[in-house]
C-alpha cells in the first residue's frame, strides 16, 4: 500500500455506533451531557475505557472522555486488543489517519517512528487494524473533545505479561517530555449472569483502583479475572506510572444487563482515570 496516502476507513460505523455524522455527533453529545464523573484532583495521564456498542457502553466511556474537555494535549496513545486476528507482538497502523463519519484523525508519525525505533515488539502493519473495533469506537469521542489532537493507534496481538510490561515501558520512554493521554480500550467479563459478572469485575476494578499492575497482570494471565483488553490496561498503567501517575479513580462501572434488562448473559464495563497529583 502507499503509506503516505493510506487512511484507515471505518469498519463498524452503523454497527457499534451511528453511521452518519449528524447522528453520531448527536449521540456522542447526549452521552457527554449525561456524564458526571467524579472529580480528579490532578493531571490526567491515562484512561481505561470500554469498547462495546455505544448503546451498551457509551455512557461509561463518556465519563472518561468528559475529563479531557479543554485539555492541551500533544497526542492520544490508544492501546486495544485484537478481536479478529492473532499475531505476535504489537501493531501500529502504518498510514496517515483513522477515519470515522466525523472525519479524519491524523496519526502522530513522529511518535510512531520513535516507538518503532525504541521497541522490537512493535511493528508497522495493518494486521489487527483492518476490522478491529476496539480503537475505532474511541475515535468519535476523541474527535469531539480533542478535535485536533493526533493519535498513535496500537493493537496488541499478544497479551503475554512480557509484552504488556515491555510495551508500557516503551510508551513511557517515548512519551517522556510530551503531554499525552494514554487510553486503554477494554471491556471486562463476558457472558456470565449479572451477579457473577459484578463479582468477577470487582477484582479488576479493585486492582486498577489500587494501581496494582503486578497482581492485575497475574490475575488476567491465570484467568482469575476477565478483561478482553487486560493487556492494554496493564501496558497503559505501566506507561502512565512512568509518566508520573500514581493514583487511579474509577469513574463509572456497569454491565449490559443494566441497560437491556437481560441479566443472564452480560458484558461488564468500567472507565477509570490514571492521574498524577497536582
Amino acid at each position: 500500500m502507499t503509506i503516505a496516502a493510506d487512511v484507515r476507513q471505518p469498519a463498524v460505523a452503523g454497527i457499534f455506533y451511528a453511521g452518519t455524522a449528524r447522528e453520531l455527533r448527536d449521540d456522542v453529545g447526549t452521552y457527554m451531557r449525561g456524564a458526571v464523573p467524579p472529580a480528579v484532583p490532578g493531571t490526567i495521564i491515562g484512561l481505561v475505557v470500554p469498547h462495546a456498542g455505544y448503546m451498551y457502553s457509551g455512557a461509561t466511556a463518556a465519563h472518561a472522555y468528559a475529563l479531557l474537555k479543554g485539555l492541551a494535549v500533544d497526542a492520544c496513545i490508544l492501546v486495544g486488543p485484537s478481536h479478529q486476528e492473532y499475531f505476535s507482538g504489537v501493531s501500529v497502523y502504518p498510514g496517515t489517519a483513522y477515519a470515522t463519519p466525523l472525519g479524519r484523525t491524523a496519526i502522530d508519525t513522529d511518535l510512531r517512528n520513535a516507538l518503532l525505533a525504541h521497541s522490537p515488539i512493535v511493528r508497522a502493519s495493518v494486521q489487527g487494524h483492518r476490522g478491529e473495533h476496539s480503537l475505532e469506537v474511541q475515535l468519535p469521542f476523541i474527535q469531539s473533545v480533542l478535535p485536533d489532537v493526533p493519535i498513535l493507534p496500537l493493537v496488541m496481538g499478544e497479551q503475554s505479561p512480557a509484552h504488556c510490561f515491555a510495551l508500557g515501558e516503551a510508551l513511557g520512554a517515548v512519551a517522556r517530555g510530551l503531554t499525552v493521554v494514554l487510553i486503554a480500550s477494554s471491556d471486562l467479563s463476558h457472558f456470565h449472569t449479572s451477579a457473577e459478572a459484578r463479582a468477577r469485575d470487582a477484582d479488576v476494578i479493585t486492582l486498577i483502583e489500587q494501581y496494582n499492575t503486578a497482581d492485575l497482570m497475574t490475575h488476567i494471565d491465570t484467568r482469575e479475572c476477565e478483561a478482553c483488553g487486560g493487556g492494554p490496561i496493564v501496558a497503559v498503567m505501566t506507561a502512565a506510572h512512568l509518566l508520573g501517575a500514581r493514583r487511579a479513580t474509577i469513574l463509572h462501572a456497569c454491565n449490559s444487563g443494566d441497560i437491556t434488562g437481560d441479566i443472564d448473559r452480560v458484558v461488564g464495563y468500567c472507565s477509570a482515570a490514571l492521574w498524577k497529583a497536582a
